[in-house]
């Protein structure tokens, strides 16, 4: 027969149940380990671990926390709060959690979970005296950053904005500390953010660096809260850019601006990064992007092969993997244009990661039409395996796509329309479809289809400024295009293209002076062959004429084929 020792018995009890290791009869027990179990207290513990158990688990829980309060055994404290949970019942957690930090005050285990428990019971307000108490419990060398992890305590709350006046009082001790003032009010900042007082995180964000102008965190906030009516969160990262800044955050900036449409501004970051730290991989990947898009191929691609160099010797991953596919088909890009379709097939090969071999199809088709070879394109494209409606419509896309760049206008629009006619309502397709309409003369249903994306998203600016550019084009309706424009604008006022836009209508208009005042400003911020055109045929109205042909070489730089600058150039008679 089979005997259980003291020390077996015992972990069966705290460890909710557990068989210890059986012991023979003829087999002598280990030495006694001393105990504040006594034999009547050590029976209550099986029998509230038996009966958690069972079909009493609030029963169990009162013998566990009775014998926890009997012994103030912290393990059995956290195992009456366990057994809380298990019962689903937050009030005895918490009930639980408080008798464990009662009996030991400077425990840091039961004030936090006091501190969980509160938070997760929504009972934010009492959160404040217990956050404080594990702050203050806290090493002084490592307080800074338990602070700064605050925020993520508050995260799955329902009411955002006590839980930052909570966050607010509980660190209020430390928000003025130089040690701990630019953590503190960082991490104030971001309750403000998680509560949507954009404006309150901003001005936390500069109390916080005004204490440490060197402190990361200011500025990693500042860089969440970038937005044309927040100009005060880009100066807050301009000024942690004035120091050594991680190249990390400098990077941050650059995709924020690159968001912005902002794409000199972004390009200026990159080069600071490559020159700083010439073996980040990814800034050059999105410098060599950039440059690509602005037609500068050969500075495109000694970018994108300098990323490939630095990314193929880091180890593996689906980051590198995703990135260097991103780089071949920049690469195919490059000698595509260059009419190098061996080339161009070769970058293609080297794709392996499986998410982006569809994109590699998407080229190939591209290499194809560019041969003359359409029909075998769009049936490659056809040919790709549709495994959601994400990827059908990707597949369609790609096919206007190729038939656009070919100037096949009318079968584009012929594939677009098919597509739109399915339910529901789709803006995007709708809008793509109506530039299709123009592209083939038919002026009247492009400016159905535009005030139809209107009335079906009033907030959809590049439909605005679609049909008040149509407008002014034909020198139609002037004063309703500029009233278009100005709507667009209003949604997104720094685009480049939207401001040539309303330029335009300030020409036609005969107002040359403020059309040429909004032309150099959206040419400095997007020399754009568009753009170009435009310029350079103020100017040259304007009288002056030296300029705006400098300004239409440099358009034909950027883009030889632009057929705004082409027809411009044509119809002035002009060659620069």
């Amino acid at each position: 027969m089979k005997r259980f020792t003291l020390a077996g018995l015992l972990l069966l009890a705290l460890a909710g149940g557990a068989l210890a290791q059986a012991i023979d009869d003829d087999e002598r027990p280990g030495p006694v380990v001393p105990t504040a179990l006594d034999a009547e207290l050590f029976y209550q513990l099986i029998l509230g671990e038996l009966t958690a158990r069972g079909d009493e688990p609030a029963a169990g829980y009162s013998l566990i926390l009775d014998a926890a309060r009997k012994t103030n055994d912290p393990a059995l404290y956290q195992r009456a709060v366990d057994v809380a949970f298990q019962a689903r019942s937050g009030d005895g957690a918490l009930q639980a959690a408080r008798a464990w930090k009662h009996a030991i005050p400077d425990s840091r285990d039961a004030n936090r979970y006091v501190l969980q428990i509160l938070v997760a019971l929504n009972r934010v307000a009492e959160s404040a005296e217990p956050l404080k108490v594990e702050i203050g419990l806290v090493d002084a060398k490592d307080r800074s950053a338990v602070i700064s992890q605050v925020p993520r305590v508050y995260a799955r709350v329902t009411d955002k904005k006590l839980a930052a006046a909570t966050v607010e009082q509980a660190l209020g001790a430390y928000l003025n500390e130089p040690a701990t003032g630019a953590a503190a009010w960082t991490a104030v900042g971001r309750a403000r953010l998680a509560a949507g007082d954009a404006t309150g995180a901003v001005e936390a964000a500069r109390r916080a660096q005004a204490i440490n102008a060197n402190a990361e965190g200011p500025a990693l906030l500042a860089l969440d809260l970038i937005d044309p009516k927040l100009p005060q969160a880009e100066q807050v990262v301009k000024r942690y850019l004035e120091g050594k800044p991680l190249p990390e955050l400098r990077m941050g900036y650059a995709r924020a601006l690159l968001d912005a449409q902002r794409y000199p501004e972004a390009s200026k970051q990159l080069q600071v990064i490559t020159t700083e730290k010439p073996d980040y991989p990814e800034a050059w990947l999105v410098l060599g992007t950039l440059a690509l898009q602005d037609n500068h191929d050969a500075d495109a691609e000694k970018s994108i092969k300098r990323y490939v160099e630095l990314a193929q010797a880091q180890r593996s991953g689906e980051e590198r993997s995703r990135g260097l596919a991103q780089a071949y088909l920049s690469l195919s890009r490059i000698a595509e244009k260059r009419k190098d379709f061996a080339l161009a097939g070769a970058w293609l090969d080297k794709i392996e990661n499986p998410q982006d071999l569809v994109a590699a199809q998407h080229r190939r088709a591209s290499i194809l039409a560019r041969q003359g070879r359409m029909d075998e394109a769009r049936k490659l494209l056809r040919s790709l395996p549709e495994r959601s409606p994400e990827d059908a419509r990707a597949k369609m896309m790609a096919e206007v796509q190729l038939l656009r760049d070919a100037k096949q206008y009318k079968a584009a629009y012929d594939v677009l329309a098919q597509a739109s006619a399915k339910p529901p309502f789709d803006p995007d397709l709708a809008y793509d479809q109506a530039m299709l309409a123009e592209k083939i003369g038919n002026m009247p249903e492009m400016e159905r289809l535009l005030r139809q994306v209107i009335a079906a998203k009033p907030d959809y600016h590049h439909a605005y400024n679609a049909l008040g550019y149509s407008l002014a084009e034909r020198n139609l309706r002037l004063p309703e295009a500029r009233e278009l424009i100005q709507k667009a604008l209003s949604y997104a006022p720094d685009d480049p293209f939207i401001t040539d836009s309303l330029a335009w209508v300030e020409f036609r208009m005969g107002n040359k002076a403020e059309a040429l005042r909004l032309l150099d400003a959206a040419y400095k911020a997007r020399p754009d062959p568009d753009i170009a055109a435009h310029l350079g045929e103020v100017l040259w109205s304007s009288g002056q004429r030296e300029r705006a042909i400098q300004i239409w070489k440099e358009g034909l730089l950027q883009g030889s084929d632009n057929e705004t600058l082409q027809e411009t150039l044509k119809r002035l008679r002009v060659k620069p």
